[in-house]
């Protein structure tokens, strides 16, 4: 099951929508990005089958651009593995929350996505398929510098943890950017919704660490458990602020908002994310405000209605093929409808 339509198994997921874990490893000997050739690659690429013996196998070079793109939405690879044209190979496992990116610019990016706030979790099941792959292959090891990686800023423990949050208190107080400029003292960083270089849209923001060097993964997930759980403080404090300051106007937004959503023949991308961010909020605030949004719209089902808005896996559930912009806003106030408004 995708880790966000599952949310609700994990605890307080009103803030933490989902906590990741990547690990790169490289073999020792095979040059690294675009200096290994296309048959380097589609070695490694089969050579890994016998590791993942258990896990489906995605040839990704063999899928057309929407069921590619689809991945990347989804937050299950990057989007530089998605658009990728050589032989690349994706691994992903029975019960969804361990991927492996085989030939991205590393030769293994071993990545664990779980539902909620939940990092070292997916430590743990991402460091399990990385000591099969050790196992399997030698790897680049250095004893002063750690995993090689094709990227210097990753060497050492070649690990980023992080976990997308879910910030609107804090956004809409204008808090971002102090702090961005905090964790950025603290060797950690913030990005967008879909990682380095992406738009904070959503009021979603992706809380990572920069430092791979001279720091242990305990030491890390430590220290990122520390920030996430000072900025879960934060926002938990502007929301109350927000229904003892603003009860009335908030709750408005928030209705607003999904009447839109259960009622609109036609929905941009842009204009579903400004009016998930307020249903999403008053959903998470449902003990302090009355909004009206019924009981069976839930957290897990608006992440999957997030996800599922996206171009390309809207694209997908509507059949495949092409579609024009036009055609996709209709298809997603359709599905928006039938989600939002069906009784559970």
């Amino acid at each position: 099951m995708s880790w966000y339509a599952n949310s609700e198994k994990s605890c307080d997921t009103s803030v933490v929508l989902s906590s990741r874990v990547r690990l790169a490893r490289n073999v020792s000997g095979i040059p690294m990005g675009e200096r290994m050739s296309d048959e380097q690659a589609r070695d490694i690429c089969d050579r890994a089958g016998a590791v993942f013996t258990s896990y489906d196998r995605i040839d990704f070079d063999r899928l057309d651009r929407a069921t590619a793109q689809s991945y990347a939405e989804e937050h299950l690879v990057s989007a530089e593995f998605a658009s990728s044209t050589r032989p690349h190979t994706l691994y992903k496992n029975e019960d969804g929350d361990v991927y492996v990116m085989v030939c991205e610019e590393d030769h293994f990016r071993i990545q664990s996505i779980t539902p909620g706030y939940s990092v070292r979790d997916a430590y743990e099941r991402a460091a399990g398929a990385a000591n099969a792959v050790g196992e399997a292959f030698p790897i680049a090891f250095d004893p002063d510098l750690g995993y090689l990686t094709h990227c210097p800023t990753n060497l050492g423990t070649a690990m980023r943890a992080s976990v997308m949050m879910f910030l609107p208190a804090m956004t809409r107080r204008g808090g971002m950017p102090q702090l961005s400029r905090q964790l950025a003292k603290l060797g950690m960083t913030v990005r967008g919704m879909y990682g380095e270089g992406s738009e904070a849209t959503g009021c979603l923001y992706q809380i990572s660490n920069q430092i791979t060097l001279g720091i242990s993964e305990d030491e890390t997930i430590s220290k990122l458990c520390e920030i996430v759980d000072f900025i879960i403080a934060q926002e938990q404090k502007l929301r109350g602020e927000l229904a003892s300051r603003a009860q009335y106007e908030t709750a408005d937004a928030c209705a607003r908002a999904y009447g839109t959503l259960t009622h609109a023949r036609l929905m941009s991308c842009r204009e579903f994310m400004d009016l998930w961010v307020d249903v999403r909020l008053g959903v998470a605030m449902r003990d302090s405000l009355d909004t009206g949004i019924p009981d069976n719209v839930t957290l897990s089902l608006l992440d999957t209605a997030l996800i599922e808005s996206q171009p390309s896996v809207l694209t997908l559930l509507s059949g495949g093929g092409e579609m024009s912009p036009r055609e996709r806003d209709i298809r997603r106030a359709a599905i928006l409808r039938e989600r939002l408004s069906e009784k559970r």
